[in-house]
């Protein structure tokens, strides 16, 4: 479920040292300078040859790789697509069966139990669902095919780490097309860098063991910059004159400063901490407040929408309401989403990927048009504005 295409891997392994091996050309080849690589590396050679004797190209996870088509769903249908009665209550029902190892996070890592209880049901269904593509065979494909090769190639090196240590065989270790492994689905060097033994067994699994996965996720996010003791996200009521140009992930602004400006708590009073005021779905849709630990998602994925869903769905668990959805603009379709960044990319915006998206760069570029043409500014893009670029 990670959005990897954009995946930022906190913990890649530095490897300035050596040369990196270039992407594409003939498979075979590639394998054979990785194997260069990693005896430069100072890696046996031995280990190097065993490890890569069963690497194969592996074209389904090229296939998964550019079928993402699910991200460019508005936050309303994707989080309600997600987020079921069903999964709510198995969430709940884990965060008990589960105390003392969330318990144990929130002590040693300040991870609110929500968060990993989220992530654990979107990546994998609570375990349910852990991937079946050979984690090397995906890594190397990915390496290999020139679109993000800097996100996957140093991922191959740790993979081989973890199988000099034991805990990753090249011919059986399955997981996600993107190279994620467990329940909580973590990449091989944050395994490296984060790989918890939560149940005193000797050994850190994050397919079989629950309380490794969770322990490790949490002490990922911790590493990655979780604040403890702090929230994420909020959900809010705007008014209806608000200056939209300030809204978004690109100004923070103190929280008592948006109540200033009529922005209300749908429950409980803002946090003494800056916030960005976040409109998914444009100012008639839902609002929420976003705080610092909120910036800490986008490590683990880069998708605005996945993102937003699973900080939500973590404030559910963890006794929310759910949101009010108000009554949203008609927004694009994905080929009109694509023709609006084809467009926005003619004028001059760094758009990313023409991929039907609406992610921030999209969303940037949008609120900017609209300022321009003197419309609100929500950042949320329809045909009228479609029409006027």
């Amino acid at each position: 479920m990670r959005f990897i295409s954009t995946l930022i891997a906190a913990t890649v392994l530095a490897s300035s040292a050596y040369a990196a091996t270039p992407c594409g050309g003939g498979f075979n080849g590639f394998v054979k300078d990785l194997k260069k690589e990693a005896i430069a590396r100072g890696h046996t050679r031995k280990s190097v040859n065993t490890f890569f004797a069963s690497a194969r190209q592996d074209n389904k996870t090229l296939q998964a790789d550019r079928a993402q088509g699910v991200f460019q769903r508005p936050f309303l249908d994707f989080s309600q697509r997600l987020i079921s009665s069903n999964r709510l209550n198995i969430g709940k029902s884990k965060g008990k069966s589960y105390n003392s190892t969330f318990a144990r996070i929130e002590r040693e890592y300040g991870v609110s139990r929500g968060v990993l209880l989220a992530f654990w049901a979107f990546e994998t269904d609570f375990g349910a669902f852990q991937g079946d593509f050979n984690t090397l065979n995906s890594l190397v494909t990915l390496a290999h095919d020139c679109r993000r090769p800097e996100l996957f190639r140093p991922q191959i090196f740790a993979a081989l780490k973890l199988y000099e240590q034991g805990g990753f065989d090249p011919k059986r270790t399955t997981g996600a097309w993107a190279g994620e492994i467990g329940m909580v689905q973590m990449l091989p060097a944050d395994i490296l860098e984060n790989g918890v033994d939560g149940d005193g067994d000797g050994e850190v699994s994050l397919k079989t063991s629950a309380q490794d996965a969770l322990m490790s996720g949490g002490r990922m996010l911790h590493a990655l910059g979780w604040r403890a003791g702090e929230p994420w996200l909020q959900e809010v009521e705007v008014p209806a004159n608000l200056d939209w140009s300030k809204t978004g992930l690109n100004t923070t602004l103190k929280a008592q400063q948006w109540t200033e400006m009529g922005v209300k708590p749908r429950s409980g009073q803002v946090a003494n901490l800056p916030a960005s005021l976040l409109l998914p779905q444009g100012r008639k849709g839902p609002a929420f407040l976003a705080y610092p630990n909120f910036r800490v998602y986008f490590e683990w994925n880069q998708s605005f929408v996945y993102v937003t869903t699973a900080a939500y769905f973590a404030m559910r668990l963890e006794g929310a309401s759910p949101y009010h959805k108000g009554r949203p603009d008609t927004g694009l379709n994905g080929a009109q989403m694509k023709l609006l960044q084809q467009k926005l990319r003619k004028r001059g915006y760094d758009v990313g990927n023409i991929d039907g998206i609406l992610g921030a760069k999209t969303r940037s570029a949008v609120q900017q048009e609209q300022i321009r043409l003197g419309l609100p500014a929500d950042a949320w893009p329809t045909p009228a504005l479609l029409s006027k670029l």
